[in-house]
């Protein structure tokens, strides 16, 4: 049996806390005199209304959520909110409302796609609550990937083995301390890139907005040159912080708790900022040559633009289709790596190319010498069966809902390329795709709305680790 009032009363939280973020863009509106403090004082009543509603009718003393509970609450909670969240862009902005929550869906999952233009002109009322919705889904899905994913056995904190995996009584005062150990860490990276932003040239406001995208890899920006209309040097910020979004968060933690850096000796760690070193300079060497500009410069470029798409930020600084063929081959296949798993990037996530690296090795020791028993190490750890059949149904349903979505992409009239990396950087979480319709240089406002609504759900599922939503489609998961 479902507990509906258990869920109805998470729900209410949730909104409550959507309610209290609502209030921060309408105060601003008030102090500035910006017209747009109407649609933010509408949508705070009706959002704590529904808050309001399920709060009164949920449960209010012990939850007791089962798996199945806890797979729906990961859901829809993500869906409601967004659709809540919407609603201070359809009032004020006056765009549809299919734009309107394909903008809010982009932001709480940190996907960083846009529809909106002539941001250098916009409210800030209205920048700010883009900010804050990324702010907010990126040490959501954190606290999510902690607290909820290992105990349903999905994504890569499994890896972590945190005690937070055991719902359990005695371990929940234990995970609401990592919960707010980890916000804490979130808190302070942000800050800590506000001010180096802001040290870097930008305005207080391009800096925190700028600073909520950055750390939790969400991409949106306050102008529509994205990073480019700011200096060098916060761009070189940028890179930083955008790697340090990218890195587990729980590193973090343990190292503050340790006061020691010997937890960052992590077989995915390493490998991620080799991976992301090796292809910049690469990338950057060619661009040197190719393009007859000095080497700094064409690192620069190089490197903001394989951080910002490997870590799934999605900011913008230069339109690297331009560049030639190569280069565009070359950040398409980066579309689908992403960051480390326990980080606020998306993508299919670097841990799972090295056990699937790993596992390759075995086989091919095993195909020699069939008589003799291998076992695959990861952190030098044995790889159980249980991480493997998990990333085989990943990859699996990964490529099975990018072909769906591309389909559907392809059917609404778009050419090819823009629905195969339309698709992509959806499930990615990445945000700017490949070619003139939805490249670095544009936008997903001439997308048919269709198309919308796909890439959407495609946002929400990658968020999720895909396997989270799609247990809901399977009929014996609603049989009672």
């Amino acid at each position: 049996m479902l507990n509906f009032r258990a869920l109805l009363f998470i729900l209410g939280i949730f909104l409550s806390a959507l309610t209290g973020f609502m209030l921060i863009p309408l105060s601003l509106a008030i102090y500035l005199g910006e017209s747009t403090s109407g649609a933010f004082a509408r949508s705070c009543i009706y959002c704590g209304i529904a808050a309001a509603i399920c709060l009164h009718n949920g449960q209010k003393k012990r939850l007791q959520l089962n798996i199945r509970d806890m797979f729906i609450l990961t859901s829809f909670t993500w869906i409601i909110v967004s659709l809540f969240a919407a609603l201070p862009f359809t009032i004020y902005i006056g765009i549809n409302y299919t734009d309107a929550f394909f903008e809010t869906m982009s932001g709480i999952t940190t996907t960083g796609s846009t529809v909106l233009s002539g941001l250098d002109n916009m409210d800030r009322s209205i920048l700010i609550w883009r900010s804050l919705l990324q702010w907010f889904g990126g040490i959501g899905f954190i606290v999510m990937a902690v607290a909820i994913l290992p105990f349903l056995n999905v994504g890569g904190m499994r890896l972590f083995r945190t005690e937070s995996s055991d719902w359990s009584d005695k371990t929940v005062p234990r995970t609401q301390l990592m919960a707010k150990n980890l916000l804490f860490v979130y808190c302070s990276l942000t800050l800590l890139c506000y001010v180096a932003f802001h040290y870097s040239g930008m305005s207080w406001f391009d800096a925190i907005n700028h600073a909520m995208g950055t750390v939790s890899t969400g991409g949106f920006s306050t102008s529509d040159q994205s990073m480019a209309a700011f200096s060098h040097e916060a761009q070189w910020f940028g890179i930083i912080f955008m790697i340090s979004g990218s890195l587990p968060l729980l590193l973090f933690v343990y190292s503050l708790q340790q006061s020691s850096l010997k937890v960052w000796n992590d077989a995915q760690v390493k490998g991620f900022l080799i991976f992301i070193t090796l292809v910049s300079l690469a990338l950057g060497t060619w661009l040197s040559f190719v393009k007859d500009m000095p080497f700094i410069d064409a690192l620069r470029l190089s490197t903001f633009n394989v951080v910002s798409v490997v870590t799934t930020t999605g900011f913008g600084l230069t339109d690297f289709d331009s560049w030639g063929t190569l280069a565009s081959i070359t950040f398409f296949f980066l579309l689908f790596v992403g960051g480390c798993s326990g980080s606020t990037s998306g993508g299919i996530k670097i841990f799972r190319f090295q056990i699937a690296f790993a596992v390759m090795v075995q086989q091919l020791k095993q195909q020699f010498h069939p008589k003799s028993v291998f076992k695959s190490r990861y952190n030098e750890q044995i790889i159980n069966p249980e991480i493997v059949n998990s990333l085989v149904t990943f990859m699996l349903l990964f490529i099975m809902l990018f072909v769906i979505i591309t389909v559907i992409l392809v059917a609404t009239g778009l050419d090819l390329m823009t629905s195969i990396s339309g698709s992509i950087t959806a499930i990615s979480n990445v945000g700017p795709g490949i070619g003139p319709e939805i490249g670095p240089s544009s936008n997903f406002a001439s997308i048919p709305e269709v198309a919308k609504w796909a890439l959407a759900i495609g946002m929400l599922m990658g968020r999720l680790e895909i396997l989270t939503v799609a247990v809901l489609f399977h009929p014996k998961f609603w049989r009672f």
